[in-house]
């Protein structure tokens, strides 16, 4: 399995790979999320999380996340072991790339802790556009055992190292009691959402 994953992150790198060799780490690559409310900078550990942060970085270069936003705040009250900001594509066929393989926390050696940029998913293999922000330590986002279900988790794979503040204070931001509430999200939709103004490598 070490094998395979230096094998996928050499490739996606675009670098060879010699069996047997091990490549030198991957600094991490920082990226910028600009909003009304401030800027946001993200360390994405590409060394760790080869495929998820490779997608991320399409969204970025391709600027399929310019004009996309922060549309979803999760709290404590709201729902229990919560403490996230979601945002990233919500769902918009146009901006969105093929879905990617699951990177488990056991894989990656990595935890969500405040500040964990992670992607969710439904089933294994459904991530694409969307990612959340912790705000709180948030082991159960990390795989599991004992929960029900696949027990995998979601794939972390960066952190804010500036602009937490901005996180949080986007994170306390009005939200709307009836939209989402179809779908048990009630409380949770921002009102109005917060745009990107753009999102570039650092």
């Amino acid at each position: 399995m070490k094998q395979d994953r230096r094998t996928v992150a050499a490739a996606l790198a675009g670098l060879p790979f010699v069996a047997g060799v091990a490549r030198a780490q991957t600094p991490p690559v920082r990226v910028v999320i600009e909003t009304a409310p401030g800027a946001i900078t993200l360390e994405l550990y590409g060394d760790k999380a080869p495929i998820t942060v490779a997608n991320f970085l399409r969204y970025v270069d391709e600027k399929r996340f310019d004009g996309a936003e922060f549309y979803r705040t999760v709290r404590p009250q709201a729902m229990p072991q919560a403490g996230l900001l979601q945002g990233g594509c919500h769902g918009d066929p146009k901006r969105l790339l093929p879905q990617i393989a699951h990177e488990p926390t056991t894989q990656t050696g990595l935890r969500h802790r405040i500040g964990t940029l992670s992607m969710p998913r439904r089933e294994l293999g459904t991530a694409d556009g969307e990612f959340f922000i912790c705000l709180e330590e948030a082991p159960w986002y990390d795989v599991n055992p004992i929960k029900p279900g696949d027990n995998l988790g979601y794939a972390a794979f960066g952190q804010v190292v500036e602009g937490l503040e901005v996180v949080r204070a986007i994170h306390a931001m009005p939200t709307s009691p009836t939209e989402g509430a179809d779908y048990g999200m009630a409380n949770q939709i921002l009102d109005p959402p917060v745009k990107f103004t753009a999102v570039r490598r650092a």
